[in-house]
């Protein structure tokens, strides 16, 4: 009987293979604990960069007339005649018609007059033929002199005098029938009459109040601290001055020019008024605005003030109270900077040292910032989207790793082999 031979593996063999795979199961790292990581708080900023411009002080006012008159009546009599316009908002040139009063009676009072005139005229030029024939006759006589009564100069003197009081009378009548024709005084707006056609007014009574359409007034209140941020109105120089209103529902502007200050300050509010003025606020020379500017409209103002140069603009909600802002630096991290505010105007503050050129300065409002605090920005990548790439980086590096250690496996394994044979 024939014996098989049955392969023998040796135990050294063995014991590798036992080992091998081992250091195998020892070799792949456990799955590590997944951490909640926090995102970095993304933060709005402002790079600012140096600029030159212009202060802007702002104020308020409301729109009056730099002229403005009540009429009164000069003379007595009835109103026989009023202008078509002669109603609350009829605009007149100067010197037209208003209204008329009755001027029979004063053209009677001028004929009188020059009535009186001639008389007085012609008592004169007798007067001075008495004269003559009382001089002629006195130079007969050698001896003595001539006395003023005998020459009848008391009597010229009276009958001149005589004259020039009929001329006054008579230019007296005249104004008076001029009066009896009210006339505008300038080119107005008729704000509110207090006469009409067949009343009688006497002399005095008030007629219609006026405001003068050739230029505008507003009263600006400043206070000492805005004194400072303007080049005060002088001769030849007067800061423009932007007003602005709602027009039927549109913001409408107008341009205008500070042209004095009242230089006493308001015993209540503590400030001094500035005046501005804006011509031809109705237009009534042309297309001078791009909408009439009423009087009693309330109008938002900007003056234009001093110039300065290389300073920065940031909102200024984004100022501390200890004057001072956040920065984000290259590496998203927080940085506290210390800055000097010159000037806060409207939503902005001026600030002129402090930051440098390109500085992102924050501007959201963070609950508790502290310097170094890293901060995203927008456009930067979230930390799922950064551990995402790792792991993607990762997991491809083990799989190139795996892979050389299946080839290292199976080439043990062929070594085996070969010793077994």
């Amino acid at each position: 009987m024939k014996i098989k031979k049955r392969a023998f593996i040796p135990p050294m063999i063995i014991v590798l293979f036992i080992a091998l795979a081992v250091v195998a199961s020892m070799a792949g790292k456990p799955p590590e604990k997944k951490q909640n990581v926090k995102p970095a708080p993304m933060v709005e900023v402002k790079e600012v960069q140096p600029e030159n411009m212009t202060f802007i002080v702002d104020s308020q006012g409301t729109v009056r007339p730099k002229h403005s008159t009540q009429l009164l009546s000069e003379v007595s009599g009835q109103i026989i005649e009023i202008a078509d316009n002669f109603n609350a908002g009829g605009f007149f040139s100067k010197g037209d018609m208003l209204l008329q009063i009755d001027p029979s009676d004063y053209k009677v009072a001028v004929q009188q007059a020059k009535a009186q005139l001639l008389q007085a005229q012609a008592s004169l030029e007798e007067e001075k033929a008495r004269a003559r024939v009382a001089e002629e006759e006195w130079a007969m006589f050698k001896d003595g002199e001539a006395p003023a009564l005998g020459l009848r100069k008391p009597q010229l003197a009276s009958a001149l005098s005589a004259v020039e009081s009929a001329e006054a009378n008579l230019a007296m009548a005249q104004r008076n029938l001029e009066r009896t024709t009210i006339r505008a005084p300038f080119d107005a707006i008729l704000r509110s009459k207090q006469a009409d056609l067949g009343q009688f007014v006497g002399s005095g009574s008030q007629i219609a109040m006026l405001y003068g359409t050739g230029t505008a007034e507003v009263r600006l209140p400043l206070s000492d601290l805005d004194t400072t941020y303007l080049d005060m109105p002088s001769e030849g120089k007067q800061p423009t001055v932007h007003l602005q209103s709602m027009v039927n529902g549109i913001s409408t502007d107008w341009q205008g020019r500070l042209v004095r200050t009242e230089g006493v300050l308001d015993e209540n509010s503590r400030v001094i008024y500035g005046v501005v003025e804006v011509d031809d606020p109705y237009n009534l020379e042309g297309n001078t605005h791009n909408a009439t500017l009423r009087y009693g409209r309330f109008v938002d103002a900007k003056i234009e003030g001093q110039s300065v140069s290389n300073v920065m603009s940031v909102p200024t909600y984004a100022i501390n109270e200890d004057s001072s802002v956040w920065i984000v630096d290259d590496e998203r991290v927080l940085k506290h900077r210390t800055v000097q505010v010159i000037r806060t105007q409207s939503n902005d503050s001026i600030i002129s040292s402090g930051l440098e050129r390109g500085d992102k300065v924050v501007l959201t409002q963070l609950a508790n910032p502290l310097p170094g605090t890293p901060v995203r920005l927008e456009g930067d990548p979230l930390p799922a989207q950064m551990e995402s790439t790792a792991q993607k980086e990762q997991q491809s590096g083990d799989n190139k790793q795996s892979a050389e250690s299946d080839s290292s496996e199976a080439g043990n394994e062929q070594t085996a082999s070969n010793a077994n044979r």
